[in-house]
């Protein structure tokens, strides 16, 4: 994938349950326990942004940040749920001509069919937001199929 993770760490989810209520002021790495440090000189933009929003608190993330941080399986027991929440709130305005962000949405439903097999109170929250959407974009619908096809083979 291309990042700098210092020798010693790994990208596992560790204890952390993702029905827990993470503190929204802290950051990846104190919620992770992980230190990163800094990105080498060399490193791509990607994961320099990586690391930079690994330091900041999770409750200040967007959904673009929030998008970028999950396509990368980057805080996923933390990020997922609080993206799935943010998409929750926001699928009802799609319908009536608002701003949907598809980004977040398909790096939510584009994670590994193991997520969905060892979380299904998440599936859930999944299907909530699909069946919120008045529309599913072309540009999504690939991932939507995707993601009910790996649903499927629980």
């Amino acid at each position: 994938m291309g990042f700098f993770i210092p020798s010693g760490t790994d990208n596992e989810w560790g204890t952390q349950k993702m029905s827990d209520r993470p503190d929204l002021s802290r950051s990846l790495e104190q919620l992770d326990g992980q230190i990163w440090g800094d990105p080498p000189p060399s490193a791509t933009g990607l994961v320099k942004a990586v690391h930079a929003l690994r330091r900041r608190p999770i409750g200040t993330l967007n959904a673009t940040e929030l998008a970028r941080l999950i396509g990368q399986d980057v805080g996923i027991p933390w990020l997922l749920p609080l993206s799935l929440n943010l998409l929750a709130e926001t699928a009802p305005h799609q319908a009536a001509g608002g701003f949907y962000d598809d980004d977040l949405l398909s790096a939510v439903l584009t994670r590994a069919p193991a997520t969905w097999a060892a979380h299904p109170e998440l599936v859930r929250e999944v299907e909530h937001v699909l069946s919120s959407l008045g529309e599913i974009s072309s540009y999504i619908q690939d991932d939507v199929n995707t993601f009910l096809r790996a649903k499927r083979g629980r």
